[in-house]
C-alpha cells in the first residue's frame, strides 16, 4: 500500500493510472466512517463511492503541485463526513440518529470469533449492543470527532484538518465525548437495558453502575 505522500505524488503524475490505487487504498475506510455517522450500510456504501468520484473530479481539476501536496487521509475523510451530513439532513426522518443498530453486523462485531469461548462472545456482542445504542445519543459534532479519531484513526491534527476545528477544540470534543459515552453505559449497565432514548450524561451520576468494569470495558471499543 502507497503511503498518502507517495500516492498523492503519483496522483499528480498520472491521475488515471494512480486513481484504482486510491480506491483500493481507502474505500474500506471511508465506507466505514460513513457507517458509523449513518448506520445503514446502503447509505454508507453510496456515500463512500460518491466521495470517490468527487475526488476523482476534484483532483482532475488541480494543478500537479497541489495534488501532490494533498493529505489525503483527512481530505479524503471531509468529503466523506460532508456527504454523510447531507445525506442525513435529507433522510433524518427515515434513519434518526438514535437508531444505529445496523452499525452491530457492520462493524462491531469481533472480526474472527474462532476460539473464541461463547461466554465470552456473548459479553462482545453485549457491549458492542451497548456501544452502538450510545454512540447515536451523543451529539453530532462530538460524533464525527471520535470517529475519525478512534474509528479511522486520525492523529488529532488530521481530525482538525478534515473537520476545520481548532486541535485543542477536537481534543476537548473527544474527551468529552468519550467521558459521556462511558457514563451512559455505566447507567445502561446500572439498568440492564440498552441506554435510554434522550438519556443525558448527568442522569447517571446517582446511579452507580452494578457492573463498572463491563461498561467501562464496552467504551474502549473506540479507543
Amino acid at each position: 500500500m502507497d503511503t498518502d505522500t507517495a500516492l498523492a505524488a503519483r496522483l499528480a503524475r498520472d491521475l488515471e493510472a494512480a486513481f484504482p490505487t486510491l480506491v483500493e487504498d481507502h474505500q474500506d475506510r471511508l465506507f466505514t466512517i460513513a457507517l458509523r455517522l449513518l448506520g445503514d450500510s446502503r447509505d454508507a456504501e453510496e456515500v463512500a463511492q460518491d466521495a470517490l468520484v468527487r475526488a476523482f473530479r476534484a483532483i482532475a481539476g488541480y494543478s500537479p503541485d497541489r495534488t501532490a501536496a494533498l493529505r489525503l487521509r483527512p481530505w479524503l475523510a471531509a468529503i466523506t463526513v460532508n456527504l454523510a451530513r447531507n445525506k442525513r439532513r435529507r433522510h433524518d426522518d427515515r434513519h434518526p440518529a438514535v437508531q444505529l443498530e445496523p452499525m452491530l453486523a457492520e462493524g462491531f462485531e469481533p472480526a474472527d470469533e474462532s476460539g473464541t469461548e461463547p461466554a465470552m462472545l456473548a459479553a462482545g456482542r453485549e457491549a458492542n449492543a451497548a456501544m452502538t445504542a450510545t454512540l447515536g445519543q451523543l451529539p453530532s459534532a462530538i460524533r464525527v470527532a471520535i470517529v475519525l479519531r478512534h474509528v479511522d484513526g486520525l492523529s488529532v491534527a488530521e481530525t482538525a484538518e478534515a473537520l476545520g476545528r481548532p486541535e485543542g477544540t477536537i481534543k476537548a470534543q473527544v474527551a468529552r465525548g468519550l467521558e459521556r459515552l462511558r457514563l451512559l453505559l455505566a447507567e445502561a449497565d446500572s439498568a440492564g437495558s440498552p441506554p435510554r432514548r434522550g438519556a443525558t450524561a448527568g442522569s447517571s451520576a446517582h446511579t452507580p453502575p452494578s457492573n463498572p468494569g463491563r461498561a467501562f470495558a464496552a467504551a474502549e471499543v473506540l479507543s
